[in-house]
């Protein structure tokens, strides 16, 4: 019995510590200052192994966690027409690769974020 009070108590602090301190209202980032520009680098590499696919690249205000990142590559993968995510979140840059026959929505892509609590600033759609 105590070991069960021991664990309810534990979960019950870590619930409240995680929304304490998990407010994207108030954390701050590089990723808040976005940049529309892209690293071609990093974009050349994540495109080196894709073909016939329709990029998406994405500037993304209030991604500042690893778990803020985890959620939205869930997301786009639950799109079966999604081959690829990258998730930087040093830069607020998500690329996204879809497959050439997807009918690209940008209001799809900014609710996506949304959801997920963070609010995409910039959506652009390369072909490739």
């Amino acid at each position: 019995m105590f070991k069960f009070l021991l664990a309810l108590l534990i979960l019950q602090t870590n619930m409240v510590f995680a929304s304490s301190t998990h407010n994207h209202d108030q954390m701050h980032s590089s990723a808040d200052s976005y940049n529309t520009e892209i690293n071609q680098d990093k974009y050349n590499s994540f495109i080196n192994d894709l073909s016939n696919a329709k990029i998406a690249i994405i500037d993304v205000k209030g991604m500042v966690c690893d778990f803020c990142a985890r959620g939205i590559e869930k997301t786009f993968y639950d799109d079966k027409l999604v081959q690829k995510v990258n998730v930087d979140l040093n830069a607020g840059k998500v690329f996204v690769a879809y497959s050439y026959t997807k009918k690209i929505s940008v209001d799809e892509i900014k609710n996506i974020f949304l959801i997920n609590g963070q609010t995409a600033t910039s959506v652009v759609i390369k072909e490739i």
